[in-house]
């Protein structure tokens, strides 16, 4: 079993991540993890933040000539342009975590409240997912992710209007992470017109899990589905407000008969379509995994809101902390791995393994166990 554990502040010193439950001789590949934060920090419509930040990670523990040993992993990444006088925000920012927190954890104001709430803190996520993506890898097990809504304008190709994975590899080619080149220019347009207004956009992503094998999850319990599971992950990610898998939604429109995903049998057990999302009783059935994730609008807004002040109880604006007009491509950057984390620690939970080749061997068994079925 994996977990991982994430310290630190917007504005502080550093980040400091620990996973733990990684098997031993894992190669590390530091540079992957670096390109995959830098991944992160990309996108139109991101804060001057990112234009001074240049996130690395710095390996604490658990690694030796660059394979890991089986103990806990402990990296730091420091943070940049922390540099700046921090006021206590006693006039919360609708929609952000300032006036719960603060009254929750009986602050002054909402100044601690969002150093931790921030969204700065899954730069930490995505360096320990992508230690998760690099043991996938091991397994050809890839997870992709791809931008389809930006402010309503919503893209023109999507897993289920004739996505390819080709196109999946050219997301990171947008500035937005959009594969369709008439949708992107859409949606440049629409964070252009938000950030003149200063206001700001939220909007959709899919997410998508290949060459999964079948029976990660289980029925057995709530806790342990599979979709149970990812949906929590990726509600966790702050700003997102809506997790759908497979039809989603759109299963509401139709019938039973044209939603159930028909079986049929070649040289292994196949579905005709993939409505359910590569997910049935909680277990994976061997097709893609595909999710959506919904993000709201960022709070922080420059022409602010109505709000109260803490101190004198009347009616004022909220305060401005810098932020992005739409940070919907990084999340989808965030999705990714925390996506990679529930299915790496699905694969370890099923194959065990206290080093990589004994979890190689469990997996490539149960693929001889598979082909006789």
């Amino acid at each position: 079993m994996i977990r991982f554990l994430t310290a630190g502040e917007s504005h502080g010193n550093k980040l400091i991540g620990i996973i733990e439950g990684i098997p031993a001789n894992l190669y590390l590949d530091i540079d992957y993890i670096n390109k995959e934060l830098k991944r992160r920090q990309m996108g139109f419509g991101r804060s001057h933040r990112m234009k001074i930040e240049n996130d690395e990670v710095m390996i604490l523990s658990g690694v030796n000539n660059n394979l890991t040993t089986g103990s806990p992993i402990s990296i730091s990444i420091e943070n940049r342009g922390t540099n700046i006088e921090l006021v206590e925000i006693t006039k919360p920012r609708p929609g952000h975590g300032d006036l719960v927190g603060a009254l929750k954890y009986n602050q002054k104001g909402g100044r601690n409240i969002l150093e931790r709430a921030s969204a700065r803190e899954t730069a930490m996520r995505v360096a320990l997912g992508s230690i998760c993506k690099l043991l996938l890898r091991e397994f050809n097990i890839g997870i992709y992710s791809h931008v389809i809504n930006i402010g309503g304008v919503e893209g023109a190709i999507n897993y289920y209007n004739g996505l390819k994975l080709e196109d999946l590899n050219q997301a990171d080619n947008s500035s937005i992470r959009v594969v369709h080149k008439e949708s992107e220019k859409k949606m440049i347009d629409k964070i252009e017109e938000a950030k003149e207004e200063g206001n700001s956009l939220g909007g959709t992503i899919e997410i998508i899990g290949r060459n999964i094998p079948v029976g990660l999850g289980s029925h057995i319990n709530w806790e342990r589905k599979l979709d149970g599971r990812l949906a929590a992950a990726l509600m966790g990610i702050q700003g997102i407000k809506a997790v759908e898998i497979g039809l989603g939604t759109m299963a509401a429109e139709v019938k039973g008969s044209s939603f159930q995903d028909e079986i049929v049998y070649t040289t292994k057990y196949e579905r005709k379509t993939n409505h359910a999302g590569g997910i049935e009783a909680g277990i994976s059935n061997g097709e893609d995994i595909v999710l959506r994730a919904t993000m709201k609008p960022i709070p922080t807004l420059r022409k602010p809101l109505e709000t109260v002040d803490m101190v004198t109880k009347e009616k004022t604006l909220a305060q401005f902390e810098r932020s992005d007009v739409c940070a919907v491509p990084s999340a989808s950057i965030v999705a990714e791995n925390m996506v990679a984390y529930i299915v790496a620690d699905e694969i370890l939970r099923k194959f065990g393994g206290d080093f990589m080749e004994e979890t190689i061997l469990n997996y490539n068994n149960y693929l001889k166990y598979l082909e006789k079925r």
